[in-house]
């Protein structure tokens, strides 16, 4: 899982790399008086695969929000129980927006982006892998979480 990790972060510098370049040149082009038509939807695109790849980042790191104060009011078991019980909800949720995602790049495939000549599908298509990532996490964390226990103060000890 590390050399997935360290692909997911590399693909992560060079969209913003890409993004980072594609605003400038957009930018820059304004300033000269002569813009280009296609950074603005480039950036849009690459923003989108920017933020998909930081939430499979997130949720492989558990860096996530999670507000657990009630959670960690329950005795050990039944913290356990409901700890189960959100990661097979999250399991549920990284599914079904994964599976939207393919529902969504199928009927948006055959249209044009507008100043790009590529499919606006391509839009939707980094949703894939990040619900099925966020998916398998929970997953894994469904199984291995649960004999995890706070302690006194509240915290989660390994």
């Amino acid at each position: 899982m590390r050399v997935f990790d360290r692909a997911v972060q590399g693909f992560g510098c060079l969209l913003l790399a890409a993004l980072l370049g594609c605003v400038l040149l957009g930018v820059v082009t304004r300033g000269w008086g002569d813009p280009l038509s296609w950074t603005d939807e480039a950036a849009r695109m690459l923003m989108v695969w920017l933020a998909a790849t930081g939430w499979i980042i997130a949720s492989r790191g558990r860096a996530h929000v999670r507000v657990r104060f009630f959670q960690d009011l329950l005795p050990r078991r039944a913290w356990a129980t409901a700890e189960t019980i959100i990661q097979v909800l999250v399991v549920a949720l990284g599914l079904v927006v994964a599976g939207f995602a393919v529902v969504l790049v199928r009927r948006n495939m055959d249209l044009e982006a507008t100043s790009l000549p590529i499919s606006i599908g391509w839009l939707y298509v980094p949703m894939i892998p990040a619900g099925l990532a966020t998916a398998g996490q929970a997953a894994m964390d469904a199984v291995r979480r649960p004999r995890l226990a706070p302690n006194p103060a509240g915290a989660v000890v390994e």
